[in-house]
């Protein structure tokens, strides 16, 4: 099945048509602006955008920054709180006249990973972290999916939360090495490991391709390793998305 891939981030939206039998992406990737400031409003504006450019008036799949349990927006750290209480599938439904299906943008890009990706095969507690504006988190146990964990909003042993002491964004704003970034990305790490016991830990986003740099830093007992899609799981996991929950809603 051919499906329309859309990652909302905090600074861009990418987007791609995904044959979500083989997790490939059907074109080149593309990328617009995310609004500022990001409300419903602006934000369908900007997926009717996305919808032209493809020429799309099929299904669609979505990934947001925000924990969307049953359906609801609730939490709002990288976009407008106008979304906070929002049916956010129905809205965009609603508002581009193409089939919308909206989840959390670290567990669809974990969905890729899980199936196509450096999660596939593999058994017990696997934990994604997706490194960009904020960390996103996607926890699996056995392959299925604890959704909404929100895991970058914990605070660290020394006060601070997680993602505004060891995202991409504060390495690129604070002008850290990869050295100095990677031991405040450690001790993020090290403290999932005694919550969670993970078997696997995969890093994504923008900096998941930079892994050798500052793999020396991470003193983990679960493997690191870098996401097989790099910064395009979401988009791809957003189509996966999309169609399991167009299965589930036919069955």
């Amino acid at each position: 099945m051919k499906v329309l891939g859309i990652d909302v981030g905090a600074t861009g939206i990418k987007s791609a048509i995904v044959e979500t039998a083989t997790g490939e992406l059907l074109g080149e990737r593309h990328r617009i602006l995310t609004p500022r400031p990001a409300t419903p409003e602006a934000l369908a504006e900007a997926l009717n955008e996305l919808l032209r450019h493809h020429h799309w008036h099929g299904m669609a799949g979505l990934g947001f920054p925000a924990a969307i349990p049953h359906g609801v927006v609730r939490t709002a750290a990288n976009v407008d709180k106008s979304f906070i209480g929002l049916p956010i599938s129905d809205y965009f439904s609603e508002r581009t006249g193409a089939r919308f299906f909206v989840a959390n943008d670290a567990d669809v890009a974990g969905m890729a990973e899980m199936r196509f990706g450096a999660g596939k095969d593999n058994a017990g507690v696997v934990l994604i972290v997706t490194i960009g504006t904020g960390l996103g988190t996607a926890l699996f146990s056995d392959g299925h999916l604890l959704p909404n964990t929100e895991l970058g909003h914990v605070l660290l042993e020394n006060g601070q939360e997680a993602e505004r002491y060891a995202s991409e964004a504060t390495r690129v704003i604070g002008n850290l090495d990869w050295p100095d970034w990677g031991g405040r990305l450690n001790l993020y790490l090290a403290t999932m490991e005694r919550l969670l016991w993970p078997d696997l830990i995969v890093l994504g986003g923008g900096v998941s391709d930079k892994l050798s740099e500052f793999s020396p830093m991470l003193i983990t007992r679960a493997p690191v390793v870098a996401a097989r899609f790099f910064n395009g799981a979401g988009i791809v996991g957003a189509a996966l998305f999309a169609e399991e929950s167009a299965r589930k809603g036919t069955e």
